[in-house]
Protein backbone atom coordinates (compact mmCIF):
# COMPACT_ATOMS: atom_id res chain seq x y z
CA UNK A 1 0.00 0.00 0.00
CA UNK A 2 3.18 2.41 0.55
CA UNK A 3 3.51 1.96 -3.47
CA UNK A 4 0.10 2.86 -3.99
CA UNK A 5 0.50 6.01 -1.86
CA UNK A 6 3.77 7.53 -3.36
CA UNK A 7 2.20 6.79 -7.21
CA UNK A 8 -0.89 8.29 -6.04
CA UNK A 9 1.35 11.31 -5.02
CA UNK A 10 2.05 12.12 -8.69
CA UNK A 11 -1.52 13.17 -9.40
CA UNK A 12 -0.85 16.28 -6.58
CA UNK A 13 2.42 16.91 -8.80
CA UNK A 14 -0.25 16.90 -12.04
CA UNK A 15 -2.70 18.78 -10.30
CA UNK A 16 -0.38 21.58 -8.73
CA UNK A 17 0.60 21.76 -12.81
CA UNK A 18 -2.78 21.56 -14.19
CA UNK A 19 -4.38 23.93 -11.71
CA UNK A 20 -2.23 27.26 -12.71
CA UNK A 21 -3.08 26.72 -16.62
CA UNK A 22 -6.48 26.79 -16.05
CA UNK A 23 -6.10 29.79 -14.19
CA UNK A 24 -4.47 31.56 -17.55
CA UNK A 25 -6.61 30.10 -19.71
CA UNK A 26 -10.29 30.58 -17.51
CA UNK A 27 -8.92 34.08 -17.23
CA UNK A 28 -8.32 34.36 -21.13
CA UNK A 29 -11.58 32.94 -22.24
CA UNK A 30 -13.75 35.11 -19.22
CA UNK A 31 -14.64 31.85 -17.65
CA UNK A 32 -15.11 33.16 -14.18
CA UNK A 33 -17.63 33.26 -11.39
CA UNK A 34 -19.00 36.63 -10.70
CA UNK A 35 -19.79 37.90 -7.23
CA UNK A 36 -23.39 38.82 -6.18
CA UNK A 37 -25.28 39.31 -2.68
CA UNK A 38 -24.59 35.84 -1.34
CA UNK A 39 -21.32 35.15 -2.50
CA UNK A 40 -18.04 36.58 -0.62
CA UNK A 41 -15.70 37.34 -3.47
CA UNK A 42 -15.87 41.10 -4.70
CA UNK A 43 -13.84 40.33 -7.99
CA UNK A 44 -14.53 37.79 -10.83
CA UNK A 45 -12.71 34.33 -9.98
CA UNK A 46 -11.78 32.21 -12.60
CA UNK A 47 -13.48 29.10 -11.67
CA UNK A 48 -14.38 25.60 -13.62
CA UNK A 49 -11.25 24.47 -11.42
CA UNK A 50 -12.36 20.87 -10.27
CA UNK A 51 -11.43 20.02 -13.94
CA UNK A 52 -7.38 19.93 -12.77
CA UNK A 53 -9.13 17.65 -9.91
CA UNK A 54 -10.92 15.20 -12.65
CA UNK A 55 -7.60 15.14 -14.99
CA UNK A 56 -5.18 14.26 -12.36
CA UNK A 57 -7.97 12.01 -10.93
CA UNK A 58 -7.80 10.26 -14.76
CA UNK A 59 -3.89 10.12 -14.41
CA UNK A 60 -3.84 8.69 -11.33
CA UNK A 61 -6.35 5.74 -13.19
CA UNK A 62 -4.00 5.41 -15.99
CA UNK A 63 -0.76 5.18 -13.51
CA UNK A 64 -2.52 2.92 -10.68
CA UNK A 65 -5.65 0.67 -12.62
CA UNK A 66 -7.65 -0.03 -9.90
CA UNK A 67 -10.32 -2.70 -10.52
CA UNK A 68 -13.45 -3.98 -9.18
CA UNK A 69 -16.46 -5.08 -10.78
CA UNK A 70 -18.38 -1.22 -9.94
CA UNK A 71 -15.11 0.64 -11.89
CA UNK A 72 -16.64 0.77 -15.14
CA UNK A 73 -19.98 2.34 -13.60
CA UNK A 74 -18.55 4.56 -11.31
CA UNK A 75 -15.88 6.28 -13.99
CA UNK A 76 -19.22 6.73 -16.50
CA UNK A 77 -21.26 8.17 -13.71
CA UNK A 78 -17.96 10.90 -13.25
CA UNK A 79 -17.75 11.48 -16.65
CA UNK A 80 -21.32 12.39 -16.51
CA UNK A 81 -21.29 14.60 -13.94
CA UNK A 82 -18.54 16.56 -14.99
CA UNK A 83 -20.07 17.29 -17.95
CA UNK A 84 -22.97 18.18 -16.03
CA UNK A 85 -21.05 20.66 -13.58
CA UNK A 86 -19.52 22.06 -16.44
CA UNK A 87 -22.75 22.96 -18.14
CA UNK A 88 -23.50 24.08 -14.90
CA UNK A 89 -20.77 27.05 -14.36
CA UNK A 90 -21.11 27.67 -17.97
CA UNK A 91 -25.04 28.11 -18.38
CA UNK A 92 -26.29 28.29 -15.02
CA UNK A 93 -28.71 24.98 -15.08
CA UNK A 94 -31.89 25.10 -13.54
CA UNK A 95 -31.78 22.91 -9.87
CA UNK A 96 -34.31 20.48 -11.68
CA UNK A 97 -31.97 19.35 -13.97
CA UNK A 98 -29.22 18.76 -12.17
CA UNK A 99 -31.04 16.91 -9.89
CA UNK A 100 -32.94 14.89 -12.32
CA UNK A 101 -29.51 14.16 -14.53
CA UNK A 102 -27.82 13.25 -10.86
CA UNK A 103 -30.77 11.03 -10.02
CA UNK A 104 -29.87 9.35 -13.53
CA UNK A 105 -26.80 8.75 -12.70
CA UNK A 106 -27.57 6.96 -9.24
CA UNK A 107 -29.74 4.84 -10.78
CA UNK A 108 -27.39 4.08 -13.52
CA UNK A 109 -24.84 3.44 -10.76
CA UNK A 110 -27.13 1.28 -8.91
CA UNK A 111 -29.07 -0.87 -11.52
CA UNK A 112 -26.26 -1.40 -14.43
CA UNK A 113 -23.25 -1.03 -11.68
CA UNK A 114 -25.07 -3.17 -9.19
CA UNK A 115 -23.74 -1.21 -6.06
CA UNK A 116 -26.56 -1.22 -2.96
CA UNK A 117 -26.77 -1.42 0.02
CA UNK A 118 -28.74 -4.07 1.04
CA UNK A 119 -28.76 -4.63 4.95
CA UNK A 120 -27.13 -3.31 8.22
CA UNK A 121 -26.11 -5.38 11.22
CA UNK A 122 -27.45 -3.98 13.93
CA UNK A 123 -25.31 -3.33 17.26
CA UNK A 124 -27.69 -5.70 19.92
CA UNK A 125 -28.10 -8.41 17.20
CA UNK A 126 -30.14 -9.17 14.46
CA UNK A 127 -29.95 -7.57 10.85
CA UNK A 128 -32.49 -5.18 9.08
CA UNK A 129 -33.28 -5.87 5.11
CA UNK A 130 -33.28 -3.47 3.13
CA UNK A 131 -35.08 -5.40 0.77
CA UNK A 132 -36.89 -3.46 -2.03
CA UNK A 133 -35.89 -0.16 -0.49
CA UNK A 134 -32.25 -0.72 -1.21
CA UNK A 135 -31.65 0.41 -4.36
CA UNK A 136 -34.14 3.72 -3.31
CA UNK A 137 -31.98 4.21 -0.21
CA UNK A 138 -28.25 4.26 -2.25
CA UNK A 139 -30.02 6.95 -5.03
CA UNK A 140 -31.01 8.93 -2.10
CA UNK A 141 -27.20 8.66 -0.48
CA UNK A 142 -25.72 9.35 -3.31
CA UNK A 143 -27.91 12.23 -4.94
CA UNK A 144 -28.04 13.31 -0.97
CA UNK A 145 -24.06 13.67 -0.99
CA UNK A 146 -23.48 14.62 -3.85
CA UNK A 147 -25.23 18.08 -3.51
CA UNK A 148 -24.00 18.13 0.06
CA UNK A 149 -20.61 18.90 -0.99
CA UNK A 150 -21.88 21.47 -3.63
CA UNK A 151 -23.85 23.03 -0.77
CA UNK A 152 -20.72 23.76 1.36
CA UNK A 153 -18.49 25.09 -1.84
CA UNK A 154 -19.15 28.71 -0.43
CA UNK A 155 -15.85 29.36 0.83
CA UNK A 156 -12.11 29.53 -0.57
CA UNK A 157 -10.75 26.21 -0.19
CA UNK A 158 -14.19 24.88 2.46
CA UNK A 159 -15.44 22.28 0.02
CA UNK A 160 -11.80 21.35 -1.34
CA UNK A 161 -10.19 20.52 2.54
CA UNK A 162 -13.40 19.18 3.78
CA UNK A 163 -13.56 16.57 1.10
CA UNK A 164 -9.51 15.99 1.48
CA UNK A 165 -10.36 15.11 5.05
CA UNK A 166 -13.12 12.75 4.13
CA UNK A 167 -11.07 11.22 1.65
CA UNK A 168 -8.20 10.60 3.81
CA UNK A 169 -10.37 9.02 6.73
CA UNK A 170 -12.10 6.61 3.70
CA UNK A 171 -9.04 5.97 2.44
CA UNK A 172 -7.28 5.20 5.79
CA UNK A 173 -10.28 2.97 6.73
CA UNK A 174 -10.28 1.18 3.65
CA UNK A 175 -6.86 0.14 3.79
CA UNK A 176 -7.52 -1.07 7.22
CA UNK A 177 -10.17 -2.90 6.37
CA UNK A 178 -7.84 -4.64 3.59
CA UNK A 179 -10.73 -2.80 0.63
CA UNK A 180 -7.65 -2.02 -1.87
CA UNK A 181 -9.36 -0.96 -4.53
CA UNK A 182 -11.47 1.73 -2.11
CA UNK A 183 -8.68 2.95 -0.29
CA UNK A 184 -6.38 3.15 -4.02
CA UNK A 185 -9.24 5.03 -5.58
CA UNK A 186 -9.21 7.64 -2.47
CA UNK A 187 -5.66 8.27 -2.53
CA UNK A 188 -5.36 9.25 -6.19
CA UNK A 189 -8.56 11.71 -5.67
CA UNK A 190 -7.17 13.10 -2.19
CA UNK A 191 -4.03 14.03 -3.72
CA UNK A 192 -5.20 15.40 -7.10
CA UNK A 193 -7.73 17.58 -4.62
CA UNK A 194 -4.52 18.91 -1.86
CA UNK A 195 -3.01 19.67 -5.57
CA UNK A 196 -6.05 21.65 -6.24
CA UNK A 197 -6.15 23.17 -2.70
CA UNK A 198 -2.80 25.00 -2.86
CA UNK A 199 -4.46 27.38 -5.11
CA UNK A 200 -7.62 27.12 -3.87
CA UNK A 201 -7.32 27.66 -0.61
CA UNK A 202 -8.19 31.69 1.14
CA UNK A 203 -7.21 34.04 -0.86
CA UNK A 204 -8.46 31.85 -3.82
CA UNK A 205 -7.01 31.82 -7.38
CA UNK A 206 -9.15 29.51 -8.94
CA UNK A 207 -13.05 28.08 -7.57
CA UNK A 208 -13.41 24.22 -8.41
CA UNK A 209 -17.14 25.24 -9.49
CA UNK A 210 -20.24 22.72 -9.68
CA UNK A 211 -17.56 21.05 -12.11
CA UNK A 212 -15.29 20.28 -9.02
CA UNK A 213 -17.85 20.05 -6.05
CA UNK A 214 -20.20 17.69 -7.90
CA UNK A 215 -17.68 15.57 -9.10
CA UNK A 216 -16.34 15.10 -5.57
CA UNK A 217 -19.40 14.69 -3.67
CA UNK A 218 -20.43 11.90 -6.52
CA UNK A 219 -16.94 10.30 -5.61
CA UNK A 220 -17.34 10.31 -1.77
CA UNK A 221 -21.06 9.13 -2.14
CA UNK A 222 -19.75 6.20 -4.11
CA UNK A 223 -16.40 5.56 -2.58
CA UNK A 224 -17.84 5.78 1.45
CA UNK A 225 -20.88 3.27 0.34
CA UNK A 226 -18.58 1.00 -1.50
CA UNK A 227 -15.89 0.97 1.02
CA UNK A 228 -18.33 -0.14 3.94
CA UNK A 229 -21.37 -1.32 2.59
CA UNK A 230 -22.47 -4.47 4.18
CA UNK A 231 -20.08 -5.09 6.81
CA UNK A 232 -21.81 -4.05 10.14
CA UNK A 233 -23.73 -1.93 11.81
CA UNK A 234 -21.20 0.88 11.32
CA UNK A 235 -21.55 0.62 7.52
CA UNK A 236 -23.72 2.96 7.42
CA UNK A 237 -22.60 5.14 10.45
CA UNK A 238 -19.47 5.80 9.76
CA UNK A 239 -20.01 7.59 5.86
CA UNK A 240 -22.52 9.31 8.15
CA UNK A 241 -19.56 10.67 10.50
CA UNK A 242 -17.10 10.82 7.74
CA UNK A 243 -19.37 13.87 6.08
CA UNK A 244 -20.99 14.78 9.33
CA UNK A 245 -20.27 18.40 8.23
CA UNK A 246 -21.90 18.82 4.46
CA UNK A 247 -24.71 16.17 5.95
CA UNK A 248 -25.57 18.28 8.94
CA UNK A 249 -25.42 21.43 6.97
CA UNK A 250 -27.45 20.37 4.35
CA UNK A 251 -30.17 18.65 7.00
CA UNK A 252 -29.97 21.86 8.87
CA UNK A 253 -30.69 23.68 6.20
CA UNK A 254 -33.33 22.36 4.71
CA UNK A 255 -35.36 22.03 8.38
CA UNK A 256 -34.63 25.99 8.31
CA UNK A 257 -36.41 26.60 4.97
CA UNK A 258 -39.27 24.26 6.09
CA UNK A 259 -39.76 26.18 9.61
CA UNK A 260 -39.29 29.54 7.79
CA UNK A 261 -41.61 28.49 4.80
CA UNK A 262 -39.29 29.07 2.37
CA UNK A 263 -38.68 26.39 -0.64
CA UNK A 264 -36.24 23.49 0.54
CA UNK A 265 -34.12 24.10 -2.60
CA UNK A 266 -33.80 27.95 -2.37
CA UNK A 267 -30.30 29.19 -1.77
CA UNK A 268 -29.69 31.30 1.28
CA UNK A 269 -26.94 33.00 2.91
CA UNK A 270 -27.34 30.77 6.43
CA UNK A 271 -25.33 28.14 6.24
CA UNK A 272 -22.69 27.78 9.16
CA UNK A 273 -20.06 29.16 6.95
CA UNK A 274 -22.10 32.46 6.40
CA UNK A 275 -23.50 32.26 10.29
CA UNK A 276 -19.61 32.17 11.35
CA UNK A 277 -18.34 34.86 9.38
CA UNK A 278 -21.34 36.77 10.28
CA UNK A 279 -20.80 36.35 14.10
CA UNK A 280 -16.97 38.18 13.54
CA UNK A 281 -15.10 35.45 12.36
CA UNK A 282 -12.64 36.26 9.42
CA UNK A 283 -12.65 34.31 6.04
CA UNK A 284 -9.47 32.26 6.51
CA UNK A 285 -10.72 31.29 10.19
CA UNK A 286 -14.36 30.38 9.16
CA UNK A 287 -12.42 27.61 7.09
CA UNK A 288 -10.16 26.88 9.20
CA UNK A 289 -12.84 26.03 12.31
CA UNK A 290 -15.06 24.18 9.42
CA UNK A 291 -11.64 21.64 8.88
CA UNK A 292 -11.42 20.97 12.67
CA UNK A 293 -15.13 20.29 13.23
CA UNK A 294 -15.02 18.17 10.18
CA UNK A 295 -11.79 16.13 11.55
CA UNK A 296 -13.46 15.91 14.79
CA UNK A 297 -16.45 14.27 13.10
CA UNK A 298 -13.70 11.87 11.21
CA UNK A 299 -11.89 11.19 14.32
CA UNK A 300 -15.29 9.83 15.54
CA UNK A 301 -15.78 7.59 12.83
CA UNK A 302 -12.38 5.84 13.43
CA UNK A 303 -13.34 5.71 17.24
CA UNK A 304 -16.77 4.43 16.42
CA UNK A 305 -15.46 1.79 14.37
CA UNK A 306 -13.09 0.71 17.11
CA UNK A 307 -15.32 0.96 19.88
CA UNK A 308 -18.26 -0.92 22.03
CA UNK A 309 -21.51 -0.74 22.04
CA UNK A 310 -22.00 2.19 24.63
CA UNK A 311 -18.95 3.32 23.49
CA UNK A 312 -20.69 4.04 20.22
CA UNK A 313 -23.64 5.48 21.98
CA UNK A 314 -21.46 8.13 23.92
CA UNK A 315 -19.30 9.03 20.91
CA UNK A 316 -22.82 9.94 19.23
CA UNK A 317 -24.40 11.95 21.74
CA UNK A 318 -21.05 13.74 21.92
CA UNK A 319 -21.03 14.62 18.47
CA UNK A 320 -25.41 15.41 18.54
CA UNK A 321 -24.98 18.09 21.65
CA UNK A 322 -21.94 19.36 19.92
CA UNK A 323 -23.94 20.30 16.70
CA UNK A 324 -26.98 21.58 18.54
CA UNK A 325 -24.86 24.18 20.98
CA UNK A 326 -23.59 24.87 17.11
CA UNK A 327 -26.99 25.28 16.02
CA UNK A 328 -28.32 27.48 18.77
CA UNK A 329 -25.22 29.85 19.25
CA UNK A 330 -24.77 30.40 15.52
CA UNK A 331 -28.49 30.61 14.45
CA UNK A 332 -28.61 28.19 12.52
CA UNK A 333 -32.48 27.87 12.31
CA UNK A 334 -33.68 30.69 14.03
CA UNK A 335 -32.45 33.23 16.38
CA UNK A 336 -35.04 32.16 19.21
CA UNK A 337 -34.45 28.13 18.54
CA UNK A 338 -32.39 27.47 21.35
CA UNK A 339 -34.11 24.64 22.73
CA UNK A 340 -31.25 23.01 24.75
CA UNK A 341 -30.35 26.45 26.11
CA UNK A 342 -33.34 26.97 27.69
CA UNK A 343 -33.57 23.66 29.05
CA UNK A 344 -30.19 24.38 30.38
CA UNK A 345 -31.47 27.47 32.07
CA UNK A 346 -34.57 26.08 33.59
CA UNK A 347 -32.46 23.56 35.00
CA UNK A 348 -30.35 26.01 36.83
CA UNK A 349 -33.55 28.06 38.26
CA UNK A 350 -34.97 24.99 39.92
Amino acid sequence: MIKIALLALITMIISLIMTPLLIKLNKRLNITDKPDQRKVHKEPIPTMGGLAIFISFLAGLLILNPTSDYHLAIIMGAFIIIVLGIMDDMYNLSPRIKFMAQIAVAVMVVFWGGLQVEFINLPFGGQVEFGVLSSLITIFWIVGVTNAINLIDGLDGLAAGISSIALGTIAVMAIIMGEVYVGTMALILLFSTLGFLRYNFYPAKIFMGDTGALFLGYMIAVLSLLGFKNITFISIIIPIFILGVPISDTLIAMVRRYINKQPISSPDSSHMHHRLISVGFTHKQTVLFMYALSSMFSLAAILFSMTTVWGSVLITVTILLTLQVLIENLGLIRTNFKPLTNFIKGFRHK
